[in-house]
């Protein structure tokens, strides 16, 4: 019986000396291999950039290409016309409606403020029982002064500064009232401490962070957004101007090639959608041009003089009020007498027979005799009133405080004769001058301004009804070009 070798590592069963069969290796199973991605799928603006290409190559797809950027252009043009000169219009009405207005309000709460002040100084003199008529005066400003603050907070528009200066305007006059009641008690009882209340009260209304210095905040705040309105409304519509000569150059140009390309001369579509880009223009800057020109006349010849008067009239109430207090101070007024001084200079120059200051200015200012006139009569009240309180001056000064009180206020002297000749009927005369001059050159603002506001009046529709028809005309003219290709 055959062995089968010991360690052959051969199973019995392949016995009888047979090769072992060769063994095959494993190979690792491997998975299919994937699909090669698709390609990136291309935008859409690179497939668009692609048919465009390919229709600029043939003279239809090129002349769609030239209405589509035509229309696109005098659209814009009359949009943006339309958007810039609303933005005008509606900055020049604010000039007239309310910047103006309130500005004006402010300068008259500034006034009566300061008139209560004089009408009180100048009742104290009176001594004993005050006529009805300077209470009647004195409680008439604080009522204007009350309702115009009233109102200047209803129209704040939520300006920090304006709602901060008419608190305080609302705490402070409380104060100053309540002084110039006790100062009143007093007087009448011909207790001396009468006077020390009312230059209190004029200190309340007349010193730094005072009535009338928040007052004058007030007015330099709605001033400053009268000057912003200004500069809106008078804002060049570089923009809309630009659009315009770029979308008429675009269309004049594709007239200029279908000529060469055709020999016709016009092409109706496009020939209109220029003549109504031509009037867009036109309009856009002969009506801008005309509402700026106005603008500047309503300022130079109107907000500006306001300025320079309002302030005329709040010099001579201030001039008044110290003329007053100098003799209510009895020998203790050099201060008032200094100031009165100082604002005479101001109002109408160093030179008391002279013409200067801010007289001098609105008399520059008025370009017309009707607002020469008033400004005139006001410089010879200011003259004649110097004039006036250089002898009430001199008369107190040597003793004589009865004189110079009537040389004032008016009443009987010394010796029991009438003035007749006071510094109280220049101060009325100079006071009403300078109104008259304001009230004119109030109607000179309005009108200047409105014929500024009118200029744009249909420019923003009128334009873009413009605009349409002229896209529709090049799309008209360019198809006309089309309908030949068919």
């Amino acid at each position: 019986m055959t062995q089968t070798p010991t360690g052959s590592g051969i199973p019995a069963a392949q016995g009888y000396g047979a090769p072992p069969a060769p063994r095959v290796p494993q190979q690792p199973v491997r998975p299919p291999a994937a699909p090669p991605p698709p390609p990136p799928r291309r935008r859409a603006w690179s497939e668009g950039a692609d048919r465009l290409r390919a229709a600029a190559t043939t003279e239809p797809g090129r002349l769609r290409i030239i209405g589509a950027v035509l229309a696109v252009l005098v659209v814009a043009f009359g949009a943006v016309t339309a958007w810039q000169i609303t933005d005008r219009a509606s900055a020049a009405s604010d000039v007239v409606n309310h910047s103006a207005p309130l500005s004006a309000k402010a300068a008259e709460i500034y006034r009566s403020l300061a008139d209560a002040d004089t009408t009180a100084s100048g009742g104290f003199l009176i001594g004993g029982q005050q006529p009805k008529s300077v209470t009647d005066r004195y409680d008439a400003d604080l009522r204007t002064a009350s309702k115009l603050i009233a109102e200047a907070a209803g129209n704040a528009q939520g300006s920090a500064t304006t709602l901060e200066q008419i608190s305080l305007l609302n705490q402070q006059l409380k104060g100053y009232t309540e002084a110039v009641a006790n100062a009143g008690v007093y007087n009448r009882q011909g207790y001396p401490v009468g006077g020390a209340y009312l230059r209190y009260a004029n200190e309340l209304m007349r010193q730094d962070g005072g009535l009338l210095d928040t007052a004058d905040k007030l007015y330099k705040a709605e001033t400053a957004r009268l000057g912003e309105d200004y500069g809106s409304a008078k804002a060049l519509p570089w923009l809309a101007w630009s659009l315009g000569a770029i979308a008429l150059g675009a269309l004049l140009w594709a007239q200029r090639r279908s000529y060469r390309r055709t020999n016709r001369v016009f092409n109706q579509g496009m020939l209109a959608a220029s003549a109504a880009s031509v009037v867009v223009l036109l309009w856009a800057v002969v009506g801008h041009t005309v509402a700026a020109s106005q603008l500047d006349t309503s300022y130079d010849h109107g907000a500006k003089s306001l300025q320079v008067l309002n302030s005329a009239r709040i010099g001579v109430l201030q001039a008044r009020g110290d003329e007053n207090l100098t003799l209510v101070a009895r020998g203790s007024g050099a201060s008032y007498e200094t100031n009165f001084q100082g604002g005479m200079s101001t109002l109408a120059g160093k030179d008391p027979k002279g013409v200067g200051g801010e007289m001098a200015q609105a008399l520059a200012l008025a370009d017309d005799e009707a607002g020469r006139g008033p400004v005139n009569d006001a410089i010879k009240g200011v003259q004649a009133w110097r004039g006036r309180h250089t002898a009430a001056r001199a008369s107190d000064n040597e003793g004589n405080y009865a004189d110079a009180v009537a040389q004032v206020i008016g009443g009987k002297n010394q010796q029991g004769e009438v003035v007749s000749a006071t510094t109280g009927q220049c101060f009325d005369a100079v006071d009403a001058s300078l109104r008259k001059a304001v009230d004119h050159e109030q109607q000179e603002f309005e009108q200047a301004a409105n014929d500024g506001r009118g200029a744009l009046t249909g420019l923003p529709a009128g334009a873009a009804l413009l605009a349409v028809l002229a896209a529709a005309g090049a799309a008209l003219g360019i198809g006309r070009r089309l309908s030949e290709y068919r």
